[in-house]
């Protein structure tokens, strides 16, 4: 069976795609994009009204399986990330077991096979990512991990850090970092500034993050490998890699939408989900990775999706656990705060979200094209809803969102030319 999606608005300008097309798919690939198709017995699918673009790449997920699926599981994660447009996402390592080894990487693509997106697994640069010993690093190259990372676990050692990027060279491995100082950072549970006073809770300084940011530039342009930062979240953080990008060095970042969105301040009420790692940073912070946004200078964006149970979030907010599950609110954020108000539009959410993150991981992004895999979403621009965390596909409920009006929607997903996820008329319906 074929599928023709007619009537759409079409953003793609790799592929010279800005305009009104049809979309004509033909089992898992994309056999024809015309400005008309004619109807020869095809399965339609009317998308006047609707923006259509590749399904996003999602870089920096947690999945938690194996050994903490009462929080996520590759089956839950990856319907959330069918719902929120995506049609792949890479998964950390910070699992239990580690993802430091073979047998940890293959359960992971043996559990993908039936999930609703691809997955891509990231190894872990350490042994149980402590920081103290390499992982075997050529090993996982050949098991087929597309970064390294012990992504939540700074590598506290530099010779360490040194020498997983020497390895991770000779297997064309980027090396994905978490920059966080922990002499610095401690115990630490929001940004250290005036609101952490005033709230009466410890802080984190935002030197912590620069002075791993700082220390990883120099390693790279020492070793030569492609690093990309983590959850950029600080202005300094923002100065040192533009600095290091003009004088050569192989280094990109990514940023989330909630450091894009919300302050400190937004702790005021000292809800959990407010608690991510990094810290929501000051309301300077925050204006100038916006600013870097509106200036095409952010490479990735990412949601660091980071399920968590009711238990985890429960209680004081020192003890809750961090994180943010962002996979389903991603895109409309994006779209209702900086596309609708012409900060950016999608052509740069595509390069952020789509073209980079594939080049960065070496997986396939060619986009809207004849012969192409068929991963594209179908969005509605003029859908108002509120964000209701109990209606999420994650198990992890955790967002600050929760009860935000926002316009545009993710309303269907294919991802390799079938459909995953269908929300017309909001059925919010997973279909593989």
């Amino acid at each position: 069976m074929k599928t023709l999606i007619k009537n759409g608005r079409v953003y793609d300008s790799k592929n010279g795609l800005d305009g009104k097309y049809d979309i004509l798919i033909e089992g898992n690939k994309i056999f024809a994009v015309e400005e008309e198709i004619k109807n020869q017995g095809y399965e339609v699918i009317d998308a006047e009204g609707k923006i259509i673009i590749p399904a996003l790449i999602d870089m920096h997920t947690h999945l938690r399986e194996p050994g903490f699926e009462e929080k996520e599981t590759v089956k839950t994660g990856c319907e959330a990330a069918a719902a929120g447009g995506f049609s792949a996402v890479a998964a950390m390592p910070n699992t239990k077991p580690i993802a430091d080894n073979p047998a940890v990487v293959e359960h992971l693509k043996l559990k993908s096979e039936q999930a609703a997106v691809r997955v891509y697994p990231i190894g872990s640069i350490t042994q149980d990512s402590k920081g103290e010993v390499l992982s075997e690093i050529g090993t996982l190259a050949k098991t087929g991990v597309k970064a390294l990372s012990d992504d939540g676990n700074p590598v506290m050692n530099s010779e360490i850090m040194r020498r997983a990027m020497e390895y991770a060279s000779a297997f064309d491995l980027p090396v994905i970092d978490h920059c966080e100082d922990e002499n610095l950072s401690q115990d630490g549970v929001m940004h250290e500034g005036y609101h952490s006073t005033i709230f009466g809770l410890k802080g984190i300084p935002a030197a912590a993050e620069e002075i791993m940011v700082a220390r990883d530039i120099v390693l790279a342009e020492m070793t030569g490998i492609h690093l990309h930062i983590a959850h950029l979240s600080t202005e300094g953080s923002l100065n040192l890699v533009k600095e290091a990008k003009a004088r050569g060095v192989n280094v990109t970042f990514e940023v989330t939408p909630h450091h894009l969105l919300l302050t400190d301040k937004a702790v005021e009420n000292y809800n959990p989900d407010t608690k991510v790692h990094p810290p929501l940073r000051s309301e300077r912070d925050k204006k100038m990775l916006v600013e870097a946004l509106k200036a095409g200078e952010i490479d990735v964006l990412a949601t660091d999706h980071a399920p968590h149970t009711f238990e985890d979030k429960l209680g004081e907010f020192d003890y809750a656990a961090f994180g943010i599950s962002g996979l389903e609110t991603a895109l409309s954020l994006l779209y209702h705060n900086f596309i609708k108000e012409d900060i950016i539009d999608w052509n740069e959410l595509l390069r952020m979200y789509y073209y980079k993150p594939g080049e960065i991981l070496k997986i396939e992004s060619e986009g809207l094209k004849q012969g192409a895999r068929a991963d594209l979403l179908i969005f509605n621009p003029e859908c108002e809803w509120t964000v209701d965390k109990k209606k999420f596909k994650s198990k992890g409920k955790n967002t600050p969102f929760a009860g935000q009006k926002l316009t545009g929607k993710n309303e269907i997903t294919f991802v390799g030319g079938k459909m995953v996820y269908d929300d017309r008329g909001g059925k919010n319906e997973i279909l593989y």
